[in-house]
C-alpha cells in the first residue's frame, strides 16, 4: 500500500488505485490583472476563473499534428494559479518494511554492476513496472544504500501520467514543484525540456564559467524529497549527463572531530532564489518558505549519515558569525565536489530511469551538448521531516 494519507483516489485503472499528491485545489483562483509572461513560455489566452495551463516555448510546434514526437503528453507546461503552502506530511519509508538482504528483488535481476564502490548501480534484467510491493520496498532500500540505481530499457514512462503518480505514491506524498514545469494537468510531474538556448535551464548558468550546479532537490521543503525518480525520453547523442555525489560518503571522509562538530549544528534552506524569477512574472504556485535543518542528517531506515547543505540552497549556518558560517560552507562545499572518489555520472538513454535517495545524495545536470532535445520528466515523492 502507498505510505501516507491519501488526497486523491482515482479508478482509470480496472483496480481503484490511490495518488498521494501536495497539489492543492485553486477553482476560483482569478488571474492578475497584468500577467508578464517569462521569454520560455508561449502568450496564451488567460482563464478567466481558474487556472491556466501554458505551454512552454519550443523549437517545433508539437501542436501540429504533421510534427512526429511520440512524447507530446510529456510536454512542459506551467501553471498560473496560487495555492496554500504545503502542508505537513507524517512519511513512513517504504524501506523500512524491506527484507535487509532484499531477496526478493535480487532474485529477479539478471545482472547488477556497481557504477563505482561507493555510490550508483546499474541493473539489469527487470522492468521496475512489474515489481511487487515487496520488491518495491527493497528497492527503496537498495537504492538508500547506494545512493542512485540505474535501469535501462525501461517501459516505465510508457505506462502514461496517471499511472507515474500511482507508481510514485508508494514511496510518498508527491511534490507539487512552487514554479517549475510540468506534464499538462498532472504538477506531480515536473518536465525538465531544452531544445534551445531560451530555456529556463540556460539562463541560470548564463555568466558563469562551467553549467555545474551541485544540489539535493527542494530542500527548503518542510518534507524533501526522498526516493526520486528521473526517467529519460529523448536524450542527445551526446552530453547531457547527470552528476552524483553521495554525501553519506563525504560525511565518512572527515575527521571524527569535525563530524562531532557539525552534528550540532543547523543550517538555512531557502527558496527565494527558485522563486525570485517566476514572481517577477506571476508564474508562481505558492509563496517561498525558508527551513532550518541539520546540517547533518541520518537516513531513517539504514542509519547513515550524510552531509544535508548544498550551494543552491543553504545561506548559513545557525549560531555562527558571516565569516565562520561562510568559510564552513566554502570548505564543505568544496570537500563534495573535490571527492571525485565519491561521485559517478549517470550517461543517458532513452528509456533509462535514475531511481535516487535525495537525502543521500547531490547531482548535477550538464548543459554541456549541441542544441538539439532533452527531455526527462521527474516522479519526486516526498520523504520525512529532516532529523539527526
Amino acid at each position: 500500500m502507498p505510505h501516507g494519507t491519501p488526497d486523491e483516489e482515482t479508478t482509470d485503472h480496472p483496480q481503484i488505485s490511490k495518488v498521494l499528491t501536495s497539489a492543492t485545489q485553486s477553482p476560483d483562483f482569478i488571474p492578475p490583472k497584468e500577467v508578464i509572461f517569462p521569454p520560455y513560455l508561449l502568450n496564451v489566452p488567460l482563464n478567466p476563473h481558474g487556472p491556466t495551463e501554458i505551454p512552454q516555448k519550443t523549437v517545433l510546434d508539437y501542436s501540429r499534428p504533421d510534427i512526429a514526437y511520440k512524447w507530446k503528453e510529456y510536454l512542459p507546461h506551467k501553471t498560473l494559479t496560487l495555492e496554500l503552502p504545503l502542508s505537513p506530511y507524517e512519511h513512513v519509508d517504504p524501506a523500512s518494511q524491506a527484507d535487509p538482504e532484499k531477496k526478493s528483488l535480487f532474485a529477479i535481476l539478471n545482472e547488477r554492476k556497481d557504477m563505482t564502490p561507493c555510490i550508483g548501480t546499474e541493473v539489469l534484467g527487470v522492468q521496475l513496472s512489474q515489481l511487487s510491493d515487496i520488491q518495491k520496498d527493497e528497492l527503496a532500500l537498495y537504492v538508500a544504500e547506494r545512493g542512485v540505481v540505474i535501469f535501462r530499457k525501461q517501459n516505465f514512462v510508457h505506462q502514461g501520467a496517471q499511472w507515474l503518480k500511482e507508481y510514485g505514491s508508494y514511496f510518498g506524498r508527491l511534490h507539487v514543484h512552487q514554479w517549475a514545469v510540468h506534464v499538462k494537468d498532472h504538477p506531480e510531474l515536473d518536465v525538465v525540456f531544452r531544445d534551445s538556448d531560451s530555456s529556463y535551464w540556460s539562463s541560470t548558468s548564463a555568466g558563469t564559467l562551467n553549467t555545474t550546479k551541485w544540489h539535493s532537490d527542494m530542500t527548503y521543503e518542510l518534507n524533501p524529497p526522498g526516493t526520486t525518480f528521473l526517467c529519460s525520453l529523448t536524450v542527445p547523442k551526446c552530453g547531457g549527463d547527470t552528476l552524483y555525489l553521495s554525501t553519506m560518503e563525504a560525511f565518512d571522509r572527515l575527521s571524527p572531530t569535525m563530524q562531532r562538530f557539525l552534528e550540532d549544528l543547523q543550517a538555512l534552506h531557502v527558496g527565494i532564489n527558485q522563486y525570485t524569477i517566476p514572481s517577477a512574472t506571476n508564474f508562481v504556485r505558492r509563496p517561498p518558505i525558508d527551513t532550518v535543518h541539520p546540517v547533518v542528517r541520518r537516513h531513517p531506515v539504514t542509519g547513515r549519515k550524510a552531509l544535508w547543505v548544498n550551494p543552491k540552497y543553504v545561506t548559513k549556518i545557525l549560531g555562527l558569525r558571516k565569516e565562520e558560517s561562510d568559510n564552513l560552507l566554502a570548505f564543505l562545499f568544496d570537500h563534495m565536489q573535490k571527492g571525485l572518489d565519491f561521485h559517478t555520472r549517470v550517461k543517458w538513454e532513452e528509456d533509462t530511469v535514475a531511481v535516487y535517495d535525495n537525502r543521500m545524495v547531490q547531482h548535477s545536470a550538464l548543459l554541456d551538448y549541441p542544441l538539439e532535445p532533452r527531455h526527462l520528466i521527474r516522479v519526486t515523492p516526498q520523504a520525512e521531516r529532516v532529523s539527526f
